[in-house]
């Protein structure tokens, strides 16, 4: 199985970046913020919020996920915003959770966005000067959980987009978290089959079912073997993220509608146009219908395609 970066490609990778650094293992690199901007009327405790801000980000960043050696310009950057939206009782709090996953595209400075996820449900109880603790072998609390799980998240699509199915050991840490939190949270209800189609169940059904294993497959097509390669050969890039787009059509098919589709388009709706807006005319008709008919609701932005150029 390829890893985060084979080794050639790695090398290649240290010597146009000018990467320096010893090797560490924590694997993220996760920006992390916690608003109570919501709440009206309410003067937050300062310390409620500092605290539980410093126990998200030491969660996400100083934790090591896996037995894989990261240098500190390897970790995988992503974001996690909290909205606290309600706090019904002291130290109970109902928030939305906004995450998002990036990749650096080789030979140029740009990040692409490869996972966006927003959990309308991500409750959970935080009391100030109280030790928390995550054991992913027994259910610990919600919030240690809920990080726990976006974590090993990350790691499934940004393993998946460097090798093909690279992130299914994490795909079944996180899958191993939803049944125990299943069976021993007070919010039961978001880790259930009865939950909303975008909740946390249904995201971790997705990575996990054999109906999205072309969508698995394709986030390498399309990241390793398409973006990796744009700066050397754009045509070929194009190809591939074409042919993603194909594979990802016959999940759809399938599975319309799903979390994980949805998640993909919500993540790569302007970098799809900018990509593919050179390509003929032909390959930016048939993209458009493909995007078209799986995300419908961006139509007027895929449009574009067919008035390019």
């Amino acid at each position: 199985m390829e890893k985060k970066l084979t080794g050639v490609f790695k090398i290649l990778a240290c010597i146009f970046l000018g990467l320096t650094g010893s090797l560490r293992a924590q694997e993220l690199n996760c920006t992390v913020h916690v608003s109570f901007d919501q709440i009206p009327g309410r003067t937050i405790d300062q310390n409620v919020i500092q605290q539980l801000q410093a126990y998200v980000s030491d969660l996400m960043n100083k934790r090591s996920w896996s037995s894989d050696q990261f240098s500190a310009e390897e970790r995988i950057k992503c974001q996690l915003n909290i909205n606290i939206v309600q706090s019904p009782a002291p130290g109970s709090y109902q928030a939305q959770a906004m995450f998002s996953v990036s990749r650096p595209v080789f030979n140029t400075t740009y990040e692409s966005t490869i996972f966006t996820y927003v959990d309308k449900d991500f409750n959970f109880q935080f009391l100030p000067n109280t030790p928390y603790f995550f054991n992913e072998n027994s259910y610990t609390d919600e919030l240690s959980y809920s990080v726990a799980f976006l974590a090993y998240i990350a790691l499934a699509i940004d393993y998946d987009s460097f090798g093909k199915l690279g992130g299914t050991p994490f795909i079944q840490k996180a899958f191993n978290l939803a049944n125990l939190a299943r069976n021993a949270s007070p919010y039961q209800r978001v880790w259930s089959p009865g939950a909303d189609s975008r909740a946390r169940y249904w995201l971790i059904e997705n990575l996990n079912s054999q109906q999205f294993v072309p969508y698995r497959e394709g986030l390498y097509k399309y990241h390793r073997l398409g973006m990796d390669v744009i700066t050397e050969s754009p045509g070929r890039a194009r190809r591939e993220v074409l042919e993603t787009l194909d594979a990802i059509r016959q999940v759809a098919l399938l599975r319309p509608g799903s979390i994980l589709l949805n998640s993909f388009f919500d993540a790569k709706t302007e970098e799809l146009y900018n990509v593919l807006r050179e390509a003929g005319q032909e390959d930016r008709q048939k993209a458009f219908t493909w995007l078209s008919s799986m995300d419908p609701g961006k139509t007027e932005n895929y449009r574009r395609l067919v008035n390019a150029l």
